[in-house]
């Protein structure tokens, strides 16, 4: 009688009750049937959000299986699969060169054999191809940011772009391309001008807004000239742009 006070004292305990739910709960299924009985998550415990899997390694099981998910580690920068996933963010942004992209690679740590690796595979492929980008880099930056050639030429260097493939590029752009695209520059500046500007402030002001933009100072004179007689003004007069 007195065991079956106790039992039954037991099992009226709800902090007895809920110790035997969890250990059954436990050995039926483990931490994500108890979030089901309503019983604390395991998510605040740090111990209990290990994979179910964690705790039965070491009995007999490979020691490299857990870190095995990825590749391993081919320098100080990272795998070869990184520094192609990073290669492929920053032509996602826009088309760069080959010389770009290893300075990016090498300024975020990736060895530099690595980095030619992913590079010849990306050029395999056409996603390198500076040919290709010099052409739509000369093309974008005359069309849209009104650079001469000498200006997109030193562009071209800096982003290691060799002669020959600049060249080609440079010389989709006549110089009838050139005077078009420097008068609508100058068209446009002369209407944020002072009308009344002394002629010689007005010239070298304009000369040097298109020598600065990489136009040749015999196109840049030319068209000035002919834009300031469009609007009356005396340009007879021999001056030096330069000064």
């Amino acid at each position: 009688m007195q065991e079956l006070l106790s039992d039954s004292g037991r099992q009226g305990d709800p902090a007895e009750a809920t110790r035997r739910g969890t250990e059954r709960v436990r050995a039926a299924g483990g931490s994500a049937a108890l979030d089901t009985m309503g019983t604390r998550s395991d998510v605040s415990d740090p111990q209990r959000t290990r994979p179910t899997g964690s705790r039965r390694r070491g009995r007999g099981a490979d020691p490299g299986a857990s870190r095995g998910a990825g590749p391993v580690a081919a320098g100080p920068g990272g795998t070869a699969e990184q520094a192609r996933d990073a290669c492929l963010r920053l032509l996602a942004v826009r088309a760069r060169s080959r010389a770009e992209l290893a300075q990016r690679m090498a300024e975020k740590g990736f060895a530099p054999e690595l980095t030619e690796g992913v590079l010849d595979r990306l050029a395999e492929v056409d996603l390198i191809d500076d040919a290709a980008f010099a052409e739509q880099w000369v093309r974008s930056r005359h069309s849209f940011s009104g650079k001469g050639k000498q200006a997109l030429a030193q562009e071209l260097r800096r982003k290691g772009v060799d002669q020959e493939d600049a060249a080609e590029a440079l010389a989709t752009i006549s110089d009838d391309d050139e005077e078009s695209r420097a008068t609508e520059l100058v068209v446009r500046k002369l209407r944020t001008m002072p009308r009344n500007l002394e002629r010689d402030k007005a010239i070298r002001r304009l000369v040097g807004m298109l020598a600065r933009r990489g136009y040749p100072q015999s196109i840049a004179y030319t068209v000035v000239k002919r834009e300031l007689a469009a609007l009356g003004a005396d340009t007879d007069d021999p001056v030096d742009p330069l000064d």
